[in-house]
C-alpha cells in the first residue's frame, strides 16, 4: 500500500464503466482504477454487515474504505421514515456494520462530517468526546463545516483537541463561502492518518440549499492543473507527518471527480493500482489458456 492513496467519494456515479454496467459490478471495476473509496451511502442509512462483507470480498487485499458515519450520529437529524433508535442502538448498529471491513483490515477510517451549524461551542466539544468514547476502537476522522473552529484564536485549540483525542483532522478544499465553510488547514493530528477531501470551489452553489437543483450544482467544479498543483507541496508536507495520506475527490456534480483524481495521481507520480479480483481471475485464465 502506497503512503498516498487517491480515490473518490462513492463509486456509482462516475464515468469509469462501460455503458450498461450493472450497479452490482461497479465496485469491482472501480477498484481497478483507485485503491480507496469513500462509502457515502452509510450517511443516509447504516449498511447491513452482509453488504459490507460483500464489498470487502469484491475488492483487492490492499483496497481501503473510508466509511461515512450515519447522519444521526453527526447532528444532521433523522430522515423521514427512518426508525427511531436510541444513541446506544445507533452506536451498536454502526459498529456492527463496519465490523466486516475492520476484520478484513480494510477500514482506513470512519468519517464524521458535521453540518454547517455545528459551531465551536461547549456542547459540541462535549459531544465529540462522547463520539470518541463510543467508537474508541476505530480511527475517527472529523470534518467541520463551520468556520468558528478555525478562527485565529481557536485554530490551534481545535487541532490540539483532535490530537489529544486521537482524532483525524480532515483537511478540506472547498468554496470560501462564509460561516458555513472552513479554510484550508493542512495540519496532521494523528500519526497514522491524514485525510484531504476535495469539494470543489463553487462559491455560488455552496450555500444555496433553498434552490431546487442545489445538490446537483453544489459540488460542480473541475479543478484546473494550477489548482491541483497548489496541493502537491501540501501533500508532501502531510506525508512527513502521517504514515498514510488519503485524498478523496467529492466534486462530482458534473462528473469531474474521477478525472481530477487521476490527474492528481499523475502529478504525485503514483503508480496505478492493480486489477480487482475479478479482473485478475480473467488475466490468470487468459495466461493459462495461452500456456
Amino acid at each position: 500500500m502506497h503512503p498516498v492513496q487517491v480515490g473518490v467519494c462513492g463509486w456509482g456515479d462516475h464515468d469509469l464503466y462501460p455503458p450498461g454496467t450493472p450497479a452490482r459490478e461497479k465496485l469491482r471495476l472501480y477498484a481497478g482504477h483507485f485503491p480507496v473509496v469513500e462509502v457515502d451511502s452509510t450517511y443516509h442509512a447504516i449498511a447491513p454487515p452482509e453488504r459490507m462483507k460483500r464489498w470487502v470480498d469484491e475488492t483487492p487485499e490492499a483496497f481501503r474504505f473510508v466509511v461515512k458515519a450515519y447522519r444521526e450520529l453527526t447532528g444532521h437529524g433523522r430522515p423521514r421514515h427512518a426508525p427511531e433508535r436510541s444513541w446506544t442502538e445507533l452506536v451498536r448498529e454502526m459498529t456492527e456494520s463496519v465490523k466486516p471491513v475492520v476484520d478484513a483490515g480494510k477500514l482506513s477510517m470512519m468519517l464524521f462530517q458535521f453540518p454547517p451549524w455545528y459551531d465551536c461551542a461547549a456542547k459540541h466539544v462535549k459531544y465529540l468526546r462522547k463520539v470518541r468514547e463510543a467508537f474508541a476502537d476505530f480511527p475517527l476522522a472529523v470534518e467541520f463545516r463551520n468556520r468558528s473552529w478555525f478562527t485565529a484564536d481557536m485554530r490551534e485549540k481545535t487541532l490540539r483537541f483532535l490530537e489529544d483525542h486521537a482524532m483525524i483532522h480532515v483537511v478540506c478544499d472547498e468554496p470560501q463561502a462564509g460561516e458555513g465553510s472552513i479554510p484550508v488547514v493542512p495540519a496532521v493530528t494523528h500519526p497514522e492518518h491524514a485525510l484531504v477531501r476535495f469539494h470543489g470551489r463553487n462559491v455560488e452553489g455552496w450555500n444555496g440549499s433553498g434552490l431546487p437543483d442545489w445538490r446537483d450544482v453544489r459540488y460542480a467544479w473541475r479543478y484546473s492543473d494550477e489548482e491541483l498543483d497548489e496541493w502537491v507541496p501540501r501533500i508532501r508536507e502531510l506525508q512527513k507527518q502521517a504514515r498514510q495520506v488519503t485524498l478523496l475527490f467529492n466534486n462530482n456534480s458534473q462528473g469531474d471527480a474521477a478525472e481530477n483524481a487521476k490527474q492528481m495521481i499523475r502529478k504525485l507520480g503514483l503508480k496505478p493500482v492493480g486489477p480487482a479480483p475479478a479482473q485478475q481471475e480473467l488475466f490468470d485464465f487468459m495466461e493459462d489458456g495461452m500456456g
